[in-house]
């Protein structure tokens, strides 16, 4: 006989766990669903291990190339590649713990086993030999099953020489050389992360710029960085092959001054991801899906079955942690009958923590004008800024966008030191739509970065005083 629940929740990466706590809080029986740790591809194979690493990067880069513009003298420097991936497969492991902890904490059930709908309302559960271990029904059910990376068969990856962001993070050895498929966020963190440590590192991109999604002035600044950092660059360029020869990988690519082929210790494909759909029950109860994701609907995150919803990355994009964790959320709200307030995917933060960080909310320039607006666009350059040149972050700028009629944000776009930190003070505007005045009439306290927002608002109105 299976257990009855209220909600159940299949996955528990930041979208599936969130969503279980705020059921439980609610006063909801839950259970959550994953045969992994709790956390998802997020807190073990993603957001936080990727951040210990690239704070190991910014540390040795600072002291490497920097230390002695603070007066600081280093002799030997060094470093332990296998040492930097355990203290980042430590911290993953802390993390996901405490997800546990705050799991049990809720009285929230929780299930390890890999879950499939067998009905509208019912859940069966195998462990790792396939061996039914449980079947669970519930009134309500959310699927959080996240996202994986994007395969091509031009580019098979075999997880030891072709790889994924996965074995990126937990090699056992430094490549000296390593090609990075795909400039969106994951690939510029990794070829910034390996050429850093010493890899020689070259980025391919399809696109016209890397960082394609972001503000063209912040991807242009961003590749000039990398140039100088000795990054191989190639945009616009397509990957035609990459095939393992004699343990490299040989990598043929197209662009308009014609074919070239390539070659590294290890490819790195980073393309994007994929809905993890398959053979979770979907299409035998007919649920509908739209490219390989499914289809919900972004009130309500209800599929077409009634009781059946979905949230985070298996929806499609935007692919990010914090957006399936505000889907999760408003899920249960709106399940629970709370009307709470529509998600603004216009207004969604985007962050790529390589040095110099970027960070952006809204539209870009490009996009602004395409939907029409006449536009006031104020930029500060961290140069002028008295906070970054006392800690020798000089590099970068804030770019904030206005709607030139009304005054309204429309966007900002940051390439600079914290700028993933310094990002949520124009959400926090965006979201109570304010306009450039109460940005430019808040007082930032000085010296701080976060007084460049304030200096670029009033450098599109002709007000800046510092630059």
């Amino acid at each position: 006989m299976s257990k009855k629940y209220d909600i159940a929740i299949l996955g528990g990466g930041p979208g599936g766990y969130v969503a279980a706590i705020r059921a439980g809080q609610l006063g909801y029986k839950t259970v959550v669903i994953d045969k992994d740790n709790l956390g998802g591809i997020c807190l073990n194979w993603g957001c936080i291990p990727t951040k210990s690493l690239l704070k190991n990067a910014e540390l040795y880069d600072l002291m490497n190339n920097h230390a002695g513009e603070f007066g600081i003298k280093v002799d030997g420097l060094s470093f332990d590649f296998n040492k930097i991936i355990k203290r980042s497969r430590g911290i993953s492991d802390r993390i996901t713990k405490n997800v546990e902890m705050l799991v049990k904490k809720n009285k929230i059930d929780r299930i390890r086993g890999f879950g499939t709908l067998v009905s509208q309302n019912e859940i069966s559960v195998v462990d790792t030999d396939g061996k039914e271990i449980e079947k669970i029904s519930a009134d309500k059910i959310i699927i959080a099953t996240g996202a994986r990376p994007r395969i091509l068969p031009n580019i098979p990856v075999d997880k030891e020489n072709i790889i994924t962001s996965t074995e990126a993070m937990n090699l056992p050895k430094q490549p000296e050389s390593l090609i990075v498929i795909g400039a969106g966020a994951i690939g510029i963190e990794f070829a910034y992360f390996y050429s850093v440590l010493g890899t020689k590192v070259t980025v391919i991109e399809m696109l016209d710029n890397i960082l394609p999604i972001e503000d063209k002035e912040v991807s242009q600044t961003l590749e000039k960085s990398f140039k100088k950092r000795k990054i191989d660059i190639f945009t616009n360029t397509t990957v035609e092959s990459a095939e393992v020869k004699k343990g490299k990988v040989v990598v043929k690519i197209k662009n308009d001054k014609g074919e070239q082929t390539l070659e590294a210790d290890k490819v790195l494909s980073a393309i994007g991801v994929t809905g993890n759909v398959e053979g979770i029950g979907l299409e035998e109860l007919g649920i509908e899906l739209f490219k390989n994701h499914i289809k919900v609907d972004k009130e309500t995150y209800q599929t077409n079955l009634e009781n059946i919803y979905a949230i985070g990355d298996v929806i499609g994009p935007p692919w990010l942690a914090h957006v399936a964790s505000a889907e999760g959320i408003h899920c249960i709200e709106t399940i629970h009958g709370m009307e709470p307030p529509s998600i603004d995917y216009n207004s969604i933060p985007g962050c790529t923590y390589c040095q110099p960080q970027v960070a952006s909310i809204g539209l870009t320039e490009e996009k602004a004008k395409a939907e029409g607006y006449e536009l006031k666009i104020g930029k500060f350059p961290f140069m002028a800024s008295g906070k970054a040149f006392a800690t020798g972050d000089r590099e970068g700028f804030v770019k904030m966008i206005f709607d030139a009629k009304y005054g309204e944000v429309l966007g900002a776009h940051i390439i600079g030191h914290e700028a993933t930190e310094l990002i949520a003070e124009v959400g926090i505007a965006k979201t109570l739509e304010a306009d450039f005045e109460a940005i430019v009439k808040t007082i930032h306290a000085h010296p701080t970065l976060s007084e460049s927002i304030m200096e670029a608002a009033a450098q599109a109105y002709g007000e800046a005083i510092h630059i």
